[in-house]
């Protein structure tokens, strides 16, 4: 059938089974948004307040559902306001397709009026660019766009159609999507020395990345777990792959993760890195990191294989597909002796905070048992990040979203829209710090214009906070540019974005303000007001070994 560029777009989101689609209008992708008008009742558009906004809630979406997320924008600054949101999704490995319009192929390379080589602009931060300037190749290239974005490590593609392109006419006939089939790419020399250095081991250690959500691994890696008799620690990423609650499980590893976490890999024979990338802010010092272990290495991606850490074995592949080999073969271990190790460096070095005050560590542990460990919980970046990871248990993959390898301030409000349009049967709670929140609030709009049930939390130190943390211990208390004292007041900035709004300023406030937002059904904010100098701990310093994890406990020790 003959069809125009901008039918041709639909149809072929209708083919890969697109249900929503995030964006913002303008002259060039015009034609585009006529086609959506025409088929509304087949493809969801949720208007955004900003073009960011719209990627990151294609990104939580995509995060929450597991499927392809996509955003759409006009030239110029529209398609350059998606940038952030796009390199937030390729850090994190995020399958997204992110479609803009440029100028008429004539006009391109003349400075015309919201021309952008946005290709160009995206050409590190996407899996593949495309810049379609031909009606006859629209449809392929969309559909190797969403193979692209979804197959092996997946990832953000970005498709460019010039406006002509978008008008022009030619030929459509429909196709199926293509699935790869999980692949593995290592020599069974490679699994036989991986199956050796197991059944060696007296101390092993799972460090579990976010390849195990992405493959869904879980059930594989629990029983690779209970088979090699080893604990697990996680990274900000795979927060979910395993349970929280399990007797194995030493919580995060890193920069703020556990004493027990840190301490058990710093002391452990054999490290098993599952879907893992070796992130700066896991190891530490690289020349410190895991130093007394062999370093077993699963992951999808063969270049980053050696790449932060160099390795002992490697197996190259889709995770879920190597633990089904590695299960298959291994015989039951005992390592009861460094099990009960391990626990006890559990119960020595347990988390803590202040009880008597309010603080986000208490405000997060009852939201947890207000939703009993089932929400989905989307962060900013900062302290409350941490606390999140450090405080919700997370039990089931997909239901802790946060900015991971770009650490993306203002990144959590759109992504909790978006996880909340993908999962409408979740509770979907969006925890920021004042800094962060006043990035992108004007996406409280969105969620009041389509009456999302979000529940926006505002942790407000009036400080931001990790960066003051930093400037106490290492800058001599120079504050500098880090005090948020003013004027703001994000309760009624709330309600006239058409939110509800609830102020805590006392711990017995913090449950039933919790209770009434999820409760109303309707996109709410709560602000809790807490010290400007609550601090996360543990805490390693950069560039130190993670086993000089140091807590309050041990500065005041050191005073």
């Amino acid at each position: 059938m003959q069809l125009n560029g901008s039918e041709i777009v639909v149809e072929c989101l209708k083919e890969q089974g697109v249900d929503t689609v995030f964006g913002y209008p303008g002259g060039t992708i015009l034609n585009i948004y006529d086609a959506l008008y025409k088929h509304s009742g087949e493809i969801r558009h949720i208007l955004t307040s900003h073009e960011q906004g719209a990627a990151h809630a294609a990104d939580g979406y995509a995060r929450a559902t597991g499927k392809v997320g996509v955003c759409m924008a006009t030239s110029g600054p529209g398609a350059t306001n998606l940038v952030t949101g796009i390199a937030t999704a390729y850090m994190d490995s995020i399958p997204l397709v992110a479609i803009t319009a440029n100028v008429a192929l004539p006009m391109l390379g003349k400075d015309t009026f919201q021309e952008i080589d946005i290709a160009g602009v995206t050409m590190p931060i996407t899996k593949h660019g495309y810049i379609v300037k031909s009606v006859e190749d629209l449809a392929p290239v969309i559909r190797e766009a969403f193979h692209i974005a979804r197959s092996g490590r997946p990832g953000p593609v970005l498709v460019d159609i010039t406006k002509d392109v978008t008008a022009a006419v030619c030929e459509y006939l429909p196709e199926k999507p293509v699935y790869d089939e999980p692949s593995v790419s290592y020599a069974e020399e490679d699994l036989n020395r991986a199956l050796g250095y197991i059944k060696e081991s007296k101390k092993p250690f799972i460090y579990l990345g976010g390849g195990a959500i992405i493959s869904g691994a879980s059930e594989e890696v629990k029983a690779f777990a209970d088979l090699i008799d080893a604990p697990v620690c996680d990274t900000l990423m795979a927060k979910g792959a395993f349970d929280g609650y399990s007797p194995r499980y030493t919580g995060m590893i890193g920069m703020h993760g556990t004493k027990a976490s840190n301490y058990g890999v710093s002391q452990c024979d054999l490290l098993i890195a599952l879907g893992a990338r070796f992130s700066d802010r896991v190891i530490g010092n690289p020349k410190r990191f895991a130093e007394n272990a062999k370093v077993i290495h699963i992951d999808i991606d063969r270049a980053e294989i050696n790449k932060n850490i160099r390795v002992d074995a490697a197996l190259v592949g889709d995770l879920k597909t190597v633990l089904k080999e590695l299960n298959r073969k291994l015989e039951k271990k005992d390592n009861s002796e460094w099990m009960a190790h391990i626990q006890e460096l559990k119960e020595k070095y347990p988390l803590k905070y202040d009880t008597e005050n309010l603080s986000c560590p208490y405000v997060i542990q009852e939201i947890d048992r207000i939703t009993k460990g089932q929400a989905i919980i989307t962060t900013d970046v900062g302290q409350h990040q941490m606390w999140a990871a450090q405080y919700y248990r997370y039990t089931k993959p997909r239901t802790f979203l946060s900015s991971g390898g770009l650490g993306t301030m203002g990144y959590g409000l759109g992504a909790c829209i978006g996880a909340q349009v993908g999962q409408p049967d979740k509770i979907c709670i969006n925890i920021a710090g004042d800094g962060c929140f006043r990035m992108n609030m004007n996406e409280l709009a969105t969620a009041s214009r389509y009456n999302i049930p979000i529940v926006q939390v505002v942790i407000n130190n009036h400080v931001l906070g990790m960066v003051r943390q930093w400037q106490t211990l290492f800058y001599g208390k120079r504050y500098s540019q880090t005090v948020l004292s003013d004027k703001v007041d994000f309760c009624k900035v709330a309600e006239g974005l058409g939110c509800e709004a609830i102020r805590v300023t006392k711990k017995e406030e913090a449950a039933p303000a919790i209770e009434k937002a999820i409760a109303l059904k309707k996109p709410v904010l709560v602000e809790v007001v807490i010290p400007e100098d609550d601090k996360v701990f543990p805490m390693v310093p950069a560039g130190a070994p993670i086993s000089e994890a140091f807590d309050g406990d041990d500065l005041k020790e050191e005073s």
